[in-house]
């Protein structure tokens, strides 16, 4: 599309009514149990995702507290070793991969568009077919408990332990075959996201514009193109292993243990900033809202969070020191251990320097930002101690380790994510949530998860291996034991007042209005909630903080929200070029559709077969999804044919 083309495209100075409702009519999801299974709406999907992990959350929580119960004190049988191994397996997994990444999925497909000005994500109907993966590998692995064989090796599944002669029930066949399956969920939201950045951006938002919550998504996306094959090719060997008898991972067959290790390490250790670099979008874009200026070192901190994720990629051994291998190898990893704090470094002195050179307003938001800062140095400063090969040989197994994975994976993100809860909620639900409840919630929260985790390095310290079920008197550990499980009730309580908070706001809550927090960016410039079509014109943005630019001095123009292109001939967006957010198309996009979710199920039909060794079930599963996206997209060819011919 040409520049002067676009210029001749019809354009509203205010969104008139006949015009919203006909937009409303285009893009509204159908009312129905047809409208709920077969909606691509972003929000409604991102809405799924936030409610589907905190329930997962949830469930994760009550794991913990009942192993916390056995480990309150010594010689406790509330849970037999079998119960145990199967309860901190099935947490460990539920924490790190149906919660803390989901629920950052959820936010960034509500907000993606919305931030960036658009109308939908690059691929809908993908992405409600990332949402039903998500959930049904979710349900596929929670299955397990239903015939008391849920996965027992841990998250991190080592071999030889979870191959069939240590460990022939089904536990771990549940565990291969439902990471491969949330692997694909998690590979098509990924190469969504990117796609959506690179090409579904208001005019004039280049790419030196964009949210820091979008630089966050979009680098961990494309880490996770490059880690998912990694761990999906790990459990795919594993599966083949204990089916086939093939010796991957089988010493006794010329096979290497520790390949499982360096396959999943190579995947999980970038997973650790996959949880946590857009955590640090929400809280660098929400921060400064409340210290009423934009975020010090914008670029700094996006070229941070960029090298944090490349980074990533070469500090995987440190997870393997303890292994035997050489020490010339251990020195590189280490030094690359090391040189990651920095990035990361960056970003903690530039929300600093945001607080210190700001306003601040003490809403419930700003509490929870704050302490996640804290949770972040401290989880930082633990690992730069494992990140020293001598340090980590006497720390490994330890619950030191207990402690630091917590600090990172659940303090960073569980903070974040309950204060971006609080931010976004009014634009959420058009409600806003209640400020004394707020606090108080986030008091029992940050009283209890430091309660709980801290004493966990001087449990380390004193010995404590991690993974036992029970442990003998006498042994000095009962003390802090007992103050680990008093902490994680603080804690649980804390969760439970917020979600209260969550249920009493939605119903009764004080009406927010568009931009209750006055805020800058574009989400805020619609309706709360805002409209199935998101934006009634194609807005144009000037600078960085459009909404702030009667305030700033950046930009060299004027960004137009009420002004725009009139997009209304069905359902349709705007294409724009890479870097500098040029129109360059104007695009389809498609209907409310059932295929992702049944293509979903053909899928939940083939693991289900591959589980119990019914060959057939999978097979004909497999020729269904063949068929089942055959049938989705051939008579969508059309849209792709009429947005290709628009491109130059």
């Amino acid at each position: 599309m040409a520049v002067a083309e676009y210029e001749k495209l019809p354009r509203a100075d205010v969104p008139s009514p006949a015009l919203e409702k006909k937009l409303h009519d285009l893009w509204e999801t159908k009312p129905g149990i047809f409208g709920w299974i077969a909606t691509v709406d972003h929000k409604e999907i991102g809405i799924r995702y936030l409610v589907t992990a905190f329930v997962f959350l949830i469930a994760g929580g009550i794991e913990a507290l009942v192993m916390r119960l056995q480990l309150a004190g010594p010689n406790e049988t509330i849970l037999t070793p079998t119960e145990y191994d199967q309860l901190f397996s099935m947490h460990g997994i539920t924490m790190i991969f149906l919660y803390a990444l989901p629920v950052l999925s959820g936010f960034s497909n509500y907000l993606f568009p919305l931030l960036l000005g658009s109308r939908d994500m690059a691929f809908p109907r993908l992405n409600a077919f990332s949402y039903w993966t998500f959930l049904a590998s979710g349900l596929f692995m929670y299955s397990s408990f239903l015939i008391g064989s849920a996965p027992n090796d841990g998250w991190f599944n080592y071999a030889p332990y979870a191959l069939k002669p240590f460990n022939p029930g089904l536990n771990m066949d549940f565990y291969a075959l439902g990471m491969i399956f949330y692997g694909i969920s998690t590979t098509v939201g990924a190469a969504n996201f990117v796609v959506t950045v690179m090409r579904h951006r208001a005019p004039g938002m280049s790419i030196n514009r964009l949210p820091i919550m979008i630089w966050g998504t979009t680098t961990i996306s494309v880490g996770l193109l490059f880690a998912n094959p990694a761990v999906s090719l790990a459990f795919f060997l594993l599966w083949m292993d204990r089916q086939f008898g093939t010796h991957f991972y089988d010493v006794a067959g010329g096979g290497k243990p520790l390949l499982w290790q360096h396959l999943f390490w190579l995947f999980a250790h970038p997973w650790v900033y996959v949880i946590v670099l857009p955590a640090m979008g929400i809280v660098s874009d929400a921060l400064p809202v409340f210290c009423r200026r934009p975020l010090v070192a914008y670029t700094l901190v996006i070229l941070g969070t960029i090298t944090t994720m490349v980074l990533g990629f070469g500090v995987w051994v440190h997870h393997m020191f303890a292994t035997g291998i050489p020490f010339l190898s251990m020195s590189f990893f280490s030094g690359a251990s090391f040189i990651i704090t920095i990035p990361s470094a960056v970003a903690v002195f530039a929300w600093i320097a945001t607080i210190w050179t700001g306003e601040v307003v003490l809403a419930t938001p700003f509490y929870f930002f704050a302490a996640f800062i804290s949770m972040f140095v401290i989880g930082g400063v633990s690992g730069v101690m494992t990140a020293s090969v001598p340090a980590d040989l006497q720390l490994t197994d330890t619950y030191f380790v207990v402690a630091h994975i917590h600090y990172v994976l659940i303090g960073i993100n569980l903070f974040g994510v309950l204060g971006g809860v609080h931010f976004w909620f009014p634009k959420f639900t058009g409600k806003m949530m209640s400020e004394a409840i707020g606090k108080v919630s986030f008091w029992l929260i940050f009283v209890g998860f430091n309660v709980a985790f801290l004493p966990m390095h001087v449990t380390g310290l004193l010995g404590m291996p991690r993974r036992i079920y029970t442990y003998p008197e006498n042994v000095g550990w009962t003390t802090v034991n007992m103050i680990t499980t008093v902490g994680a009730f603080i804690l649980a309580s804390g969760i439970l007042v917020f979600l209260v908070n969550v249920v009493v706001s939605r119903r009764s809550g004080v009406e927010a209005g568009p931009n209750p927090w006055d805020a800058p960016t574009l989400e805020w410039a619609t309706s709360s909630p805002p409209p199935p079509y998101n934006f009634p014109v194609m807005p144009a943005v000037a600078s960085r903080h459009p909404l702030w630019e009667d305030r700033l001095d950046e930009g060299t123009g004027h960004s137009s929200v009420l002004r725009g292109l009139v997009l209304d001939d069905g359902k349709e967006t705007l294409a724009t070029s890479v870097l500098d957010a040029t129109p360059v198309a104007i695009l389809k996009m498609p209907e409310d559709d059932p295929w992702p979710f049944l293509v979903t199920v053909a899928l939940t039909v083939g693991f289900t077969g591959l589980l119990i060794q019914w060959w057939w079930m999978g097979g004909g599963a497999a020729i269904a999804v063949v068929i089942g996206g055959i049938v989705w997209l051939w008579p969508r060819a059309d849209l792709g044919q009429k947005a290709g011919a628009a491109y130059e």
